[in-house]
């Protein structure tokens, strides 16, 4: 089957490490089941391991791809969720020290067909397309696990979006408004704050702007650029839920202003499969969607990959096997 996988670790150039072949069909292990992939979406996790990050050469060649809708071997159409847990687990599966994600130490998704547990399927609705679908499982219920899991937001409530454009701060600010959030976001460039008022941003700001007011939480995506300013945008008491660090992972402390005003500061990662479905129902209830920069044919992936490194993207990529 055609698939699209990382062949070698390149940490300089990811992109000479992309192939697109033929690969094994997918093994399915007792309670797995087969997926025929009508469309998955890509990451920056992608690039990210094709440099290396978070995969290792003794699991090469290792097919990409965290996100995908299809069908089932019954005629079910599934979204699948990411991540891979211990089968002894129970709870939180974003707390199981033991995860891991679709692409890392199992075979993803950017292939015509993928074998994953049965219970990391969840039922796709008839209101989404396979396309709108398969951009759920990371960057947007990254997004909603942040918002109305961690936050400890409720509606009315303002929240700051660091970093507009970025996929699960591009994914924040469309849940986040259809949630019932006031939402702010900031961004350096003048074409991404279009953008984020475009996905339904109350207003928005310059990187480090001062904002007319202080806000209930930060979503943070971007780490040391933006991390000063974070802290200074929260109201006493305020929270900000951390689930990355484009910019670097090395942002001052300011440790005083952290106890004096008595902030939080929350870790985010992913999200659970009941997550997933009521991000599920709140893009039903809502008419909210994801929003797709472009569709391309499996085969292209490479094109896709590229416009991400470059940040040339105002939304998800999709490909279509």
């Amino acid at each position: 089957m055609l698939a699209a996988y990382a062949s070698r670790i390149d940490p300089e150039n990811p992109l000479s490490a992309l192939e697109v072949g033929e690969v094994p069909e997918p093994t399915v292990p007792e309670g797995w089941a087969l997926v025929d992939v009508r469309a998955a979406s890509l990451n920056h996790h992608d690039v990210w391991s094709l440099k290396g990050v978070g995969l290792t050469e003794e699991r090469l060649p290792m097919v990409l791809g965290c996100d995908a809708a299809g069908v089932d071997a019954d005629g079910n159409e599934v979204i699948v969720h990411a991540l891979i847990g211990d089968p002894d687990w129970r709870g939180d599966e974003a707390l199981d020290p033991k995860r891991t994600i679709l692409s890392e130490v199992h075979p993803g998704t950017l292939a015509e067909r993928i074998s994953v547990p049965r219970h990391n399927l969840v039922p796709k609705p008839e209101a989404l397309s396979f396309e709108e679908a398969a951009c759920l499982p990371t960057a947007y219920l990254t997004a909603y696990r942040m918002l109305f899991t961690r936050s400890g937001l409720r509606p009315g409530q303002t929240v700051l979006v660091q970093g507009a454009a970025g996929g699960v701060a591009s994914a924040s600010i469309a849940l986040g408004r259809a949630g019932g959030l006031r939402v702010w976001a900031t961004s350096r460039d003048e074409r991404k704050r279009a953008y984020a008022e475009e996905l339904g941003a109350h207003e928005t700001f310059e990187s480090g702007a001062r904002l007319p007011d202080r806000v209930d939480a930060v979503i943070e995506t971007v780490g040391e650029a933006t991390w000063a300013h974070s802290l200074r945008a929260l109201k006493p008491g305020g929270r900000i839920v951390v689930a990355g660090a484009t910019s670097g992972f090395q942002p001052p402390a300011d440790l005083s202003r952290i106890f004096f005003r008595q902030l939080e500061v929350v870790g985010s990662t992913m999200g659970t499969r009941e997550e997933l479905k009521q991000l599920i129902s709140l893009l039903e209830s809502s008419g909210t969607r994801p929003r797709i920069d472009r569709t391309i044919p499996l085969a292209d992936v490479a094109e896709g990959i590229a416009a991400m490194i470059a940040g040339d993207v105002f939304g998800k990529i999709v490909l279509t096997p």
